[in-house]
Formats: C-alpha cells, structure tokens, sequence
C-alpha cells in the first residue's frame, strides 16, 4: 500500500475558506476510486514562512491506483484549489510506501 501525501502550507488570511474547501475536496479525490481513506492532519511545527500547514494523507489501494489518479484524476482536481488559492498556499507531494503496521492490543 502506498500513502499519497499532501503538505499544504496555507496564508493566514485564507485559512478558514481553505479549511471548508479541502473538506469538500477530499471526498472528490476518495470519489475517484483510487484511494480506500484520507487522513486531514494540521502540522503543528511552526514554518518559518508563516501561515498554517496541514498534510492529507490518502491511502491508495496500490501502485496501479495511484498511477492511475495521476493519469486520470490529479490535474483536473489540483485545477480546484489552484484557481481559487494559488498565490495564498504552497503544495507538495511526497509518495509513501508502508513497510509494516503495527498496533496496541492490550487484553
């Protein structure tokens, strides 16, 4: 499984408006078929840029999943956040393979 993840550093002054629209943006992106689960984290280190960073974590099903969002979804819905925000946010994108998980199982 592949985790496509987003680091999105936002203006301050168009914090809130982003916030409501990456909720909507979110779902468009699981309703590609391509992912099984997103996961909207705030970053809580402060950038020396300033403004507000988040990370959306979408889990992909796999490699053929994801490659195939980027062929056939991720222009088209990068296009949203673009017209609306471009010059108030700054994006990247990082690819990330999970090797094992693990969780807490007390008894």
């Amino acid at each position: 499984m592949i985790i496509y993840n987003v680091t999105i550093n936002i203006d301050e002054s168009i914090h809130d408006e982003w916030l409501l629209w990456i909720k909507e943006h979110i779902p468009k992106v699981l309703r590609t078929g391509k992912f099984d689960k997103a996961t909207l984290t705030r970053v809580l280190v402060e950038e020396d840029m300033g403004g507000v960073t988040y990370s959306v974590q979408y889990r992909s099903y796999s490699r053929e999943a994801l490659d195939a969002y980027y062929k056939e979804d991720a222009d088209r819905l990068r296009q949203d956040g673009l017209k609306k925000f471009a010059d108030k946010m700054l994006a990247f994108r990082t690819e990330l393979q999970i090797v094992d998980e693990y969780t807490v199982n007390f008894k």
